[in-house]
């Protein structure tokens, strides 16, 4: 009797895979669901917001917003504050920090079509919700601004920088201006950046 021949077994990285739809990693899916949430929120009541809409929005499942966020009222909670944003934001020396910060603002409205730090000026005012974000706002970006500049008047100092920041944000991706939109990041940052790093150090 012939032996009856066994062909060997295939290597599983070169297995053949069936085609699938390339997945969007964790990052990309928190985004999604964090700009759906936000999007949902400035327009209805917290209490209104289904999860089931977030997802929806979000084109993802309801259950992946609980594996990601926990719950509802942690994913608003999120949706409200400011810290991770911050995180970025101010993610530069002193010395350089006015540079960072304009163009960090720049390339979130042409890469990702918004900046997370511009959600205060849609802040409403009226109510808990508004409320909060402000408190969050002062808190986790005004106030830790403050907390690393030298000299007088930190605080001061402080906000008129996340002003003059937010003014630029608002004239560029939100009013849109016309010659603002018409020049490269580049010149812009050379142009304005000045300007707020003069009151980060004086």
């Amino acid at each position: 009797m012939s032996a009856v021949h066994t062909p060997p077994p295939t290597h599983p990285d070169t297995e053949p895979t069936p085609a699938t739809t390339p997945r969007r990693d964790a990052e990309q899916t928190r985004a999604a669901i964090l700009r759906a949430a936000r999007h949902l929120l400035a327009r209805h009541a917290q209490a209104d917001i289904t999860l089931k809409a977030v997802a929806e929005r979000a084109g993802v499942s309801p259950p992946l917003i609980l594996k990601y966020f926990g719950n509802k009222d942690a994913l608003f909670a999120r949706v409200m504050s400011f810290d991770q944003d911050a995180d970025a934001l101010l993610d530069a020396p002193l010395d350089g920090l006015g540079r960072h910060m304009v163009r960090h603002l720049l390339t979130g409205q042409t890469e990702r079509g918004a900046d997370p730090v511009l959600r205060i000026v849609f802040a409403p005012f009226q109510g808990d919700r508004g409320d909060i974000m402000r408190a969050n706002f002062r808190t986790q970006v005004s106030d830790r601004l403050a907390g690393r500049l030298p000299g007088p008047d930190p605080g001061l100092r402080a906000e008129l920088a996340v002003a003059t920041l937010l003014g630029l944000g608002v004239m560029y991706g939100i009013a849109r201006g016309t010659h603002l939109r018409e020049a490269t990041i580049d010149d812009i940052v050379d142009r304005y950046a000045p300007t707020v790093q003069a009151l980060l150090t004086p």
